[in-house]
């Protein structure tokens, strides 16, 4: 299986969040299996006609998310999903209580807060 992408430099989005969201969105729903070999970022960069500094941006992005793992020589798999995500969220959210905490907001004003944000991101919830 190849990883078969195209970047459209007249996107609104940067070359390097394309890539991100595109192989995030195959891994998650299986498009790209879980343990599958990507290509190196030299290799594939040259492929997409991008700098491999872009590549390696979207690659890294991939690892903090959890989506992908670098197995040093070895190369750069597709992680399994999960632990990772709720981990990194869990942190987050964590991160977030403390800080509102701090600025003095509620619960009920913390929570409207967070909840808005996820509207802004996820889109209105029915």
């Amino acid at each position: 299986m190849a990883l078969q992408m195209t970047v459209d430099p007249d996107a609104a989005e940067p070359p390097y969040e394309q890539i991100r969201a595109r192989i995030a969105e195959r891994a998650r729903t299986g498009a790209l299996p879980v343990g599958y070999k990507l290509p190196t970022v030299r290799g594939f960069a040259e492929e997409l006609g991008l700098a491999a500094n872009t590549v390696a941006k979207a690659y890294r992005a991939l690892e903090a998310d959890g989506v992908i793992e670098t197995r040093g020589r070895n190369g750069t798999f597709v992680a399994a999903p999960g632990d990772t995500a709720a981990r990194e969220a869990a942190a987050a959210a964590a991160t977030y209580a403390q800080r509102a905490h701090r600025l003095g907001l509620d619960r009920t004003a913390a929570l409207a807060a967070a909840e808005e944000a996820l509207r802004a991101v996820y889109g209105e919830t029915p």
